[in-house]
Order: structure tokens, then sequence, then C-alpha cells
């Protein structure tokens, strides 16, 4: 029987690629390269992020393996004791008004000592998507044999396990199997409209206590309010004072996201599959897999909506809001057949479906809350439609699927591989060399279509 993540993992094509768009792709990751990671962005995102090196180790498997596994080894050795792997890592060369929330203000290596934050490296004490194991078996299936020789697997398979053991055993603040995410930062998304009514529980911190250093690269029409920004202050703030322990703090903001959820899931049966590859027991993870898929279905599948929903701890109940998060549970393999239909009509229906781009917008196209450009409250991200277009895929629906593809392709070339873009036109917003769009565009250049479905 074929993995799960097979669908997933398809050699570089015989026929001619875009030569143009390949290299431009692979400047902006040369450009960004630290010398052992890679920096979202030179200028809004100076350090390195988690769920950015992630993807940007997917599309540098097609430049350099060793670069893209130095990639994932450098994020992971920024882990902590307790297993999670944190969102950023801060570079020491930069001074910390670089970027808000900085170094000084998480305070990892001491507040976080007891949680088990590394002495050596200061990062952040939240985390994001939990895509690493997955890369890391694509990383690995792009060159086996100079992985086996670098026991790549084997150095980074027991890390990636404490990771998920964090998450599903810290983290299932709900009790209903999934792990749950304590601010909006960690989701990914983090303006998305499924906040906004969680977030209004947070008194913000008085805005002269902060300064924001995103505004100094981004338009502020196209980043989150300063009173959402107070409010995300005031949530880390209270989980650095409870020493980052979810043991002791109270967290005013908890919730069980779909796409995070259906990324552990993936990431679960890349486990597996390194398990089966290094010679141990594999069953734990196809079975956690196959248990956590069970509840991302009965927890957050709403099929009135057709779509998974956000599921507020605090209330107990889904948030009525429809989001790209709903709807990245596609990419997860073994999904109910009437489940993965009505995503498929969700997807392919008016609330997201943007003709003139052929992307997938962060949020519904006709919700009270859609923004085309403002920080995912509705502009379509590259990330999020690549993670779409493997859903596709994997459940067999191809033309949609090389639709979505081909929209990617052209619109990232044609902003300039921005960070995101407004749906309808496909104007490029924020950043501009953005190195998982870069990264992503790399992969799928080197996919081969016509075999991504077999």
């Amino acid at each position: 029987m074929n993995s799960p993540l097979d669908l997933l993992d398809r050699p570089a094509p015989t026929a001619p690629a875009d030569l143009t768009l390949r290299r431009g792709a692979a400047r902006v990751l040369i450009d960004n390269w630290t010398g052992a990671s890679t920096v979202p962005s030179r200028t809004l995102y100076p350090h390195q992020w988690s769920w950015d090196s992630a993807f940007v180790a997917i599309g540098l498997r097609h430049l350099s393996v060793r670069r893209a596994q130095r990639e994932l080894e450098s994020l992971l050795a920024a882990q902590w004791a307790d297993g999670r792997v944190p969102h950023i890592v801060f570079n020491p060369a930069l001074p910390h008004d670089a970027y808000f929330p900085s170094p000084d203000f998480w305070r990892s290596s001491t507040a976080g000592r007891t949680a088990g934050a590394p002495s050596s490296v200061e990062t952040s004490g939240i985390v994001q998507p939990p895509v690493h194991a997955l890369a890391a078996w694509l990383v690995h299936r792009a060159d086996p044999a100079e992985s086996r020789r670098r026991g790549f697997l084997a150095r980074v398979r027991p890390r990636l396990a404490a990771w998920h053991d964090y998450l599903l055993g810290r983290r299932d603040l709900g009790g209903g199997g999934l792990a749950a995410v304590v601010h909006p930062w960690e989701p990914g998304m983090d303006n998305s409209p499924s906040w906004d009514r969680a977030l209004k529980r947070v008194d913000p911190s008085p805005p002269d206590t902060f300064r924001r250093a995103d505004l100094d690269h981004g338009h502020p029409a196209d980043r989150p309010t300063d009173l959402d920004y107070g409010r995300y202050v005031r949530l880390a703030t209270e989980y650095r004072e409870a020493g980052y322990d979810d043991r002791v703090v109270r967290h005013r903001f908890a919730v069980e996201d779909p796409a995070f959820n259906a990324l552990l899931i993936v990431s679960e049966f890349a486990l597996a599959a390194m398990a089966h590859e290094l010679g141990l027991p594999a069953r734990r993870h196809t079975e956690r897999a196959a248990g956590l898929t069970r509840a991302l279905v009965d927890r957050l599948w709403d099929e009135q909506a057709g779509l998974f929903r956000v599921r507020d701890l605090h209330t107990g109940a889904p948030v009525d809001e429809r989001t790209v998060s709903g709807l990245i549970p596609l990419l997860v393999p073994r999904l109910p057949e009437h489940i993965v239909r009505r995503l498929h009509t969700t997807l392919t229906g008016p609330r997201f479906s943007a003709p003139a781009t052929h992307l997938v917008p962060s949020y519904d196209l006709t919700g009270h809350a859609f923004d085309p450009t403002r920080y995912w409250r509705g502009p379509a991200w590259f990330n999020t439609a690549w993670l779409i277009e493997r859903g596709l895929r994997t459940h067999g629906f191809q033309t949609d699927a090389e639709r979505l593809r081909t929209g990617f392709l052209t619109e990232a070339g044609r902003s300039g591989f921005a960070e995101y873009v407004d749906p309808a036109t496909g104007a490029a917003c924020g950043t501009r060399h953005f190195s998982w769009t870069a990264a992503l565009t790399l992969d799928l250049l080197s996919t081969d279509p016509k075999e991504a479905g077999s």
C-alpha cells in the first residue's frame, strides 16, 4: 500500500520549465540566506521564522538538499526542552529594534527557563503550524542517498516527535484530542476575522508601551490595527509572565484551528514514513494521524457551511467565519469522501473562487470582514495555495489543481514573489522577494503535474 504522502512528493519533471521564473525564485532564496537559515524578508522579517523555514526547505531541496537540511536543522537547534519549536529564532547580530516583539520582550532564556528554553539562543515563546515533519520527509525524498549518508532523518526525527508530543500533550487544552493555539500568531494567520470575537476578551496593552517595527516596512492599511496589536502584545506578555508554562497560565485566547491540526495530521504521516525508513515502529504515528482526523471531523467540521470551523475553547462553540483555514484540511489523505466533496464545492464556489487570479482568498469574498489587502482578512497567500493545490491532487481533482498551480506561478512571477496579493487583481501586497513564495514556486516548477495525481 502506498504511503498517503506519495501524492505530496513527485520527482522533478523532464519537460522544460520557465527558466526565468526559476532563476528569479532561486535568486530570492540566495539573497535571503544568512549562512545557517533563510529569513522570510530582509526588511520586514529579518530573523528565522518557524513555518517559513519549513516551506523554504521544501523549495530549497530542488536547489541544494544540504542547504534544505541545514534550514530545518538550524530551526530545530532552538527547540525547547518541553518539545516546542518556537515561532522565531532571533539573529543576535541584529539590533533589537529590527523587529518587534524583540528578544528583550520575549526574554526566552530567562522567562522560559522552567519550560526548557535554550540558554544559547533567544527565541519567541509561542509556536507556529507543524509542517516541519512533512518538510523533512520531502527533503529526504529529494536525495535519499545523501540523507542516509548524513544521518539526516535519524537526527531530526526524535526532535520532530518531541514537537508533536508537546502539541498533543500540553496543548490539548480542549481535551478532545486536537492541539490548541494560544495566540493569533500561532496559526500563522495573524489577523484572521476568526480571532476577532475571542480577542475582544483581551484588554490591549497601551500603545505607548511598545513600538511597531512592522509599520516601518509595511503600509498601515495592509497591517493589523494598533488595537489588535495591543491585544497581541498583552497575550504574549501574560504568557511570558507565566514562564511560558501551559500548565500554569490561564490562556485568555485558546482555539482549535483546522489548518494547524490538518498539518499536524499530515506531519504525523510523515513521521510514520520516517520511522519505516529507519526501521522503527510506525504504528504510533499512523494511529495518531487517524485519531486526529476523527477529532478534526467531530469537533471542527460544519456540514452546512461546507468547511471546517475554528472552535473557541472558552465558549466551546464554533466561530461563525469562513476562512482558508477551513479549506486546508483538504490536504488530509483519509478524509471521509462526502467531506472531500463538500470542501471541493466550497472551494470552487462564489465564496472562495477568484477567477482573475485563480488563487484562494484568505477569507470569504462575500464575508462581512472581507478586505482584499489587509493581512489575512482577504488577500491570497502563496503558502495556503500550495497546500490546497496538494490537497486537490491528493483527492483526484487534477483540473482544479492545475488551474491553481498555473495561477500561483503566474501571480508569483508577476508580483515579484510578493508576500501576498489581492485575490481579484493580483496586485502585490506586503513585502516583495518573500522567501516562501519563491521556495514554493520552485517546488511547483519542479513537480510534474502529469505525475502528481497518479
